[in-house]
């Protein structure tokens, strides 16, 4: 088939016969005619391919490799870094910098009134939170914060 398409996907909805995957690099939808054991949370190194005639529907052709993701609050603060990086930011603002190893850590600088308000759109906003960790290849996203500071830590 030449409209095979190799990415990396979310799952974002599944049924024992079909599921839904959002592809995390260009945002498009596709709808699986069939579930290959696939779970909500679920990234997906796979290659779909349109089912024939009417190519509404796709089917996966080969899973490279499939990983759960998940999201936690922590209860511990964020680290001397994460508060050195916010302290340099101004209040609103998000930093980003690369983990040693894999990942990525954003720390953002709300409003210390707003602080709980953000976590819980950082956690509420399941599908973009989890897209972003399986473009960046990880497996569990972590959330800590204290008044001003909250810190979204993308790691293996």
């Amino acid at each position: 088939m030449t409209d095979e398409k190799e990415s990396t996907f979310l799952v974002t909805h599944v049924e024992s016969d079909s599921a839904v995957l959002k592809d995390v690099h260009d945002g498009q939808v596709h709808t699986l005619s069939s579930n290959p054991g696939l779970a909500v949370d679920d990234a997906v190194e796979a290659t779909v391919a349109p089912d024939p005639p009417m190519e509404v529907t796709y089917q996966v052709v080969e899973v490279a490799e499939r990983r759960s993701l998940s999201i936690e609050e922590s209860d511990e603060p964020p680290t001397v870094h994460e508060r050195e990086l916010a302290a340099e930011t101004e209040t609103g603002e998000l930093a980003r910098e690369e983990r040693a190893g894999v990942g990525e850590i954003h720390v953002l600088t709300p409003p210390e009134e707003d602080t709980a308000d953000a976590v819980a759109d950082v956690i509420d906003d399941r599908e973009a939170t989890l897209s972003r960790a399986a473009r960046l290849g990880v497996n569990r996203v972590e959330v800590r914060s204290e008044p001003g500071v909250v810190s979204v830590r993308y790691m293996p």
